[in-house]
């Protein structure tokens, strides 16, 4: 379990999250969303120790993050917006292997987390391949696989399909479901719902640094008309046909 109190950051001047309280239990699959410069980044960012809140708690598994930094990267997986910033090794086994081996695994339990990540995005049998020759879609599953790799409890997501093809954006949302069916927690942080709001079981709305609401996802559509982000359309049930005499 995630749960923060009272959190504010500031960065100078800016406040960027202002007092922010919430709770994401084990299992969960959250949607995070608001504009850009509302504090969804920098909130996520908390969870695992990236970011430090200048006043408030965050606590994983009821232990604050700042007295086990190692335990609440473990976790609490982080994938960035922007994959390449993460990718530490120019072969995907490698940069999968990173995590696990800065934890001092021995390597037969680095290579079955390696193939277990891998295989959770449908990379199976690519670990010699190229980074820096994958398409948007592919480098987007490695780092969730990297993320997979420390086995986290929860694995966080900060704009996962931002740039992505139709096909690839139907891809990433698959395997998030597949995980969150296996018990992962999935916290996606995104400004684009199409296909996030019909997977989330719950929507927290921010705005400005605070947050502007907390639904479940059926209820979050009105609360979302006024946050500056896209909504998919509903999709009307079928009409059923009369059958003629």
């Amino acid at each position: 379990m995630i749960r923060a109190r009272d959190l504010v950051v500031r960065y100078g001047e800016t406040t960027a999250v202002d007092g922010v309280s919430l709770r994401i239990d084990d299992g969960a699959y959250v949607a995070i969303v608001g504009p850009n410069g509302s504090g969804k980044t920098t909130l996520v960012r908390t969870f695992n120790g990236l970011v430090a809140p200048d006043t408030g708690t965050v606590l994983v598994d009821d232990t604050p993050v700042e007295a086990d930094l190692v335990a609440a990267r473990q976790a609490v997986g982080m994938v960035f917006q922007e994959p390449r910033d993460s990718f530490v090794a120019a072969t995907v086994g490698a940069d999968v292997a990173f995590g696990p081996r800065n934890l001092g695994l021995s390597q037969t339990e680095i290579d079955r987390r390696v193939e277990t990540a891998l295989a959770a995005v449908n990379l199976d049998g690519r670990a010699d391949e190229r980074i820096d020759r994958l398409s948007g879609g592919e480098r987007e599953r490695v780092a969730i696989a990297g993320a997979l790799a420390m086995e986290p409890d929860h694995l966080v997501l900060d704009e996962p399909l931002t740039g992505l093809d139709e096909p690839a954006r139907r891809a990433v949302l698959s395997r998030l479901e597949a995980l969150h069916a296996d018990g992962t927690s999935v916290i996606v942080v995104t400004h684009d719902l199409r296909g996030v709001l019909e997977a989330a079981d719950r929507v927290i709305g921010m705005t400005e640094g605070a947050i502007a609401f907390e639904t479940d996802a059926e209820a979050a559509r009105e609360e979302l008309a006024a946050l500056d982000v896209y909504v998919p359309p509903e999709t009307a049930p079928p009409t059923r046909q009369s059958t003629p005499e």
